[in-house]
């Protein structure tokens, strides 16, 4: 009787180099997918070593400026004034200390593009340049608006010795806007039921899913009204009697205007680009950017938790409803 294994071996040497062959193609392919794989996790270290020096870098960097020559310090407000926003009163703040530290920076301009935003925000940024122009009595700050400065933008730039603007910019809206939706009816005729458990008795003022009560209505009414007079206080106090309230009565009635209409009524000052401000008024060519800006990584964590944050917000229902001067 015949071994068994002897059927199960190559008939003839041919299919052995066959094998040898097969094997040997497997060794190496096994091996450059070795050197691949060492390639690609160098690479890897790599990327993550220069991202890590870019974030590093852009967290340090424009912290402090020398400039030898003397210019005038540029701070922009662009877009729209919030806590997770460019125009954050932490960035805009930030920036604004930075031009009246820098010792060769001769007078400080605000370059503001906005439509507005949060009454806290612009008051805080208000209030900062106020307590700078204090430190620093040699220093004026002049705001320059461009397309918009509108709402809580205005509210900044009031806080400046001067307001300049070009003709056809949009400047005013001195008011106090809460916007919602009322969804009550859609809710029934969808046979969706709103369940609330609070705590409190107006704990669900405002629900988007229940009728307005008129005590609702009444208490955020006054709640407006009341920051819109902070709002008015703050204006005229930036512009004193340069303001035209008896010739223009709606000046705080949430109405705005081009930059030419707005130099009448007494908002701006005079009709100026930025570039216009430094060289006319301060005597300057120089300009310089102290603007504040988020590293690389916080604005990477910025947009994740936003994006997170409105999901959850608006599963809730828990956005809307926010007081804005814009």
């Amino acid at each position: 009787m015949e071994n068994d294994n002897t059927s199960q071996r190559p008939a003839s040497e041919k299919e052995w180099k066959l094998i040898e062959k097969l094997l040997g193609q497997a060794q190496e392919e096994h091996r450059k997918s070795r050197r691949w794989g060492v390639f690609f996790k160098v690479l890897t270290f790599v990327y993550l070593f220069v991202l890590l020096a870019v974030m590093l870098n852009g967290r340090s960097g424009g912290s402090s400026l020398a400039v030898a020559e003397e210019h005038v310090a540029v701070v922009t407000v662009n877009g729209v004034i919030a806590p997770d926003q460019d125009a954050s009163a932490d960035l805009i703040v930030t920036g604004l200390t930075r031009a009246f530290e820098a010792e060769n920076s001769k007078a400080v301009l605000l370059k503001i593009n906005s439509p507005g935003g949060s009454p806290v925000q612009s008051n805080q940024v208000y209030n900062a340049i106020k307590r700078l122009r204090a430190e620093y009595p040699d220093k004026k700050v002049y705001a320059a608006i461009t397309d918009v400065g509108a709402s809580g933008a205005y509210y900044i730039a009031s806080a400046a010795d001067e307001i300049y603007a070009d003709p056809a910019s949009i400047v005013g809206s001195i008011g106090v806007i809460m916007a919602g939706f009322g969804l009550e009816e859609a809710a029934e005729k969808l046979g969706v039921e709103r369940r609330v458990l609070t705590a409190g008795n107006n704990k669900a003022i405002m629900d988007p899913f229940s009728p307005v009560r008129p005590a609702d209505r009444k208490h955020m009414k006054a709640m407006l009204n009341e920051i819109h007079q902070q709002f008015i206080t703050a204006v005229r106090n930036g512009r004193g009697d340069r303001l035209k309230e008896a010739e223009n009565p709606e000046i705080f009635s949430g109405l705005f205007w081009t930059g030419e209409r707005a130099e009448t009524m007494g908002l701006v000052d005079g009709l100026k680009s930025p570039g216009d401000v430094a060289r006319d008024v301060v005597g300057l060519e120089e300009l310089v950017n102290y603007s504040a800006s988020r590293s690389p990584m916080e604005e990477f964590l910025r947009k994740f938790g936003v994006s997170i944050g409105e999901g959850i917000a608006s599963q809730l229902g828990v956005d809307a409803g926010v007081p804005s001067i814009r």
